[in-house]
């Protein structure tokens, strides 16, 4: 049966669609377990959500082993924590609060975030209710009030009991009031950082994001903190390169919709992505940051922030992880969408689509058994894909997109340089003294002619705005109207921070022969700064020849001969018969 529908570059090679595999694309993971070549696959089941969680590992097509997990994973890495022969790696399951590392597929050690601080009141509060000296009512009631205004959150123990009725209070806190309070947050998300060498079975620490917006650095042989970095928000996704004695960078995805850049000896971000939607995958290719967003859309950043492209997706994003095939140098992008689709981006070009019988939730590609182009999927119903790259396939294809056309790519057939091109060059090569004498002397008139333009218009007031310091204003006129009758519009501000300006008049000089006005001076109130101030007045046109003037409107103050503003408005030509 053939799914794909993708050109012919994969091969199916297995498809059980009730195998019964529910996880997200951070709890699956490729290993060579059993340090003989040939890597499994290590899965992070989720089960029904409430029981049935469990860690597996296939071989080939088979289950090979499954172990009962306590809590659901948040996230599933494999690691090498030490240089011990036979090289095999520890499988690393985050819980809840707890990382759980897995030897040989058997437990092996069991870390614990540290507890957060608790809320001194709080603390208070329930050891009067062990002592007795408060009721459950009272109890809720400041517990409410500390919710509100306190610094430090409050535990789980405390928001539960706000959130229950009254008549299940009671039995609350006597199962709870004897036990001491504890705040301990959750791991949202979990990656691994190479020590100190870049080799594929180094020493790899692991890197822990948290529900309480810090993320960890743990030592692999102790499992104590080597450092700690904050965040403005909860993370959910993180990709780490690099190493961690060297130099490293930790992208992190956050809840408020941001992605961050951790780098060493920093214990706050660098460098910040805004935007403009939630992130749904995050993916580093080579030295670029790719995210899925809610939008519909996949983009390219810079390890810097800088946007390079936007793809528009047809469907919503659900996975997205990485294809890094090494023996071909080739590094791409894989998609997974709503519409039954699994795309294959190399930065913004559409390489391969691989249509599936169901909705795709987790991703994986790597070396599986001893086949390195090994495509792993798990479906929306349970279901396992495993596709194989065909060694065959190409891989540098360019999209069909709309774009740029191919002719932008054609070198243009440029002319020879001719005779008069050649002359004109040597002539400018010689005189490049000469030429630049003059036309720095063109730039000096120039500029010399604007500044004198400028002093005159400002002593006569021509300017839109006054020069006054003490009488700051601002004026604009509006003429509306076809004719003979015209409306005109003067908007004066006063533009200064808190002085107002009186005693202020309007005086209009036009050609009687052509036009008249209601009001050819009128007193203008009180200017307060900021408001705009609209002054109308209608002007007739008395001439029927079809011609127009210039009317100059001046702002006068009293005790001052010369104008604060003047305003030349060009009349339109009326297109109405002048009224008798």
């Amino acid at each position: 049966m053939e799914l794909s529908g993708d050109g012919g570059k994969w091969l199916d090679a297995h498809y059980d669609p009730v195998a019964g595999l529910f996880t997200f694309s951070s709890c699956v993971d490729l290993a060579d377990l059993g340090g003989d070549g040939e890597n499994r696959l290590v899965v992070g089941d989720l089960g029904y959500g409430s029981s049935g969680m469990k860690l597996k590992v296939y071989r080939g097509t088979a289950l090979m082993s499954e172990s009962t997990l306590l809590d659901l994973p948040a996230g599933l890495v494999t690691f090498f924590m030490d240089l011990h022969e036979p090289r095999t790696p520890a499988v690393a399951v985050a819980s809840g609060p707890c990382i759980y590392v897995y030897k040989n597929l058997r437990p092996y050690f069991k870390f614990t975030l540290p507890s957060l601080e608790i809320n001194t009141l709080e603390q208070d509060l329930w050891r009067q209710v062990r002592e007795g000296q408060m009721d459950p009512p009272s109890l809720k009631e400041v517990l409410e009030s500390i919710r509100q205004k306190a610094d430090v959150p409050l535990s789980i123990r405390s928001l539960r009991f706000l959130s229950l009725d009254t008549s299940e209070m009671d039995e609350f806190v006597q199962l709870h009031k004897q036990q001491p309070i504890r705040r301990q947050t959750v791991i949202t998300c979990v990656g691994t950082l190479k020590k100190s060498t870049a080799d594929e079975d180094a020493v790899s620490c692991l890197v822990i994001g948290t529900e309480s917006c810090d993320v960890y650095v743990l030592d692999p042989e102790a499992f104590i903190i080597l450092s700690k970095m904050s965040l403005p928000a909860a993370p959910t996704m993180m990709d780490v390169t690099g190493q961690f004695d060297v130099e490293f960078r930790i992208t992190v995805a956050c809840r408020n919709g941001n992605i961050y850049i951790l780098r060493r000896e920093s214990d706050t971000p660098k460098s910040c992505i805004e935007l403009p939607c939630h992130p749904v995958g995050l993916v580093r290719v080579g030295k670029n940051v790719l995210v899925g967003c809610t939008d519909e859309s996949l983009q390219g950043f810079t390890q810097k922030g800088k946007k390079l492209w936007r793809v528009v997706l047809p469907a919503p994003v659900i996975t997205m992880a990485a294809l890094d095939l090494l023996t071909r140098g080739f590094q791409g992008v894989l998609v997974g969408l709503a519409n039954c689709e699994v795309h294959l981006y190399r930065d913004k070009n559409l390489l391969s689509t691989i249509k599936t019988p169901d909705a795709v939730t987790s991703i994986c590609f790597g070396r599986y058994g001893r086949e390195d182009g090994t495509l792993i999927m798990t479906t929306k119903g349970g279901g396992l894909m495993v596709k194989i790259l065909k060694r065959t396939a190409a891989l540098d294809d360019r999209d069909n997109a709309p774009g740029p056309p191919l002719a932008q790519s054609i070198r243009l057939n440029v002319p020879k340089k001719t005779k008069l091109y050649v002359d004109q060059t040597l002539r400018e090569r010689e005189n490049a003294g000469a030429m630049h004498r003059a036309f720095q002397m063109d730039l000096s008139r120039m500029r010399l002619s604007a500044a004198k333009a400028y002093v005159r218009a400002l002593e006569s007031s021509l300017t839109p705005m006054s020069s006054s310091l003490t009488q700051p204003l601002k004026m604009n006129a509006v003429v509306q109207g076809l004719g003979p009758s015209f409306k005109l519009t003067l908007n004066i501000q006063n533009t200064a921070p808190c002085r107002p300006v009186t005693d202020l008049a309007i005086s209009f000089l036009y050609d009687e022969n052509l036009y008249r006005m209601r009001n050819p001076f009128m007193r203008i109130p009180l200017l307060v700064p900021g408001p705009i101030y609209p002054v109308e007045t209608f002007v007739q046109c008395s001439s029927d020849m079809g011609v127009s003037d210039i009317i100059k409107v001046f702002i006068l103050q009293e005790g001052r001969s010369s104008p604060l503003l003047t305003a030349h408005i060009n009349m339109p030509i009326s297109e109405g018969l002048p009224l008798n």
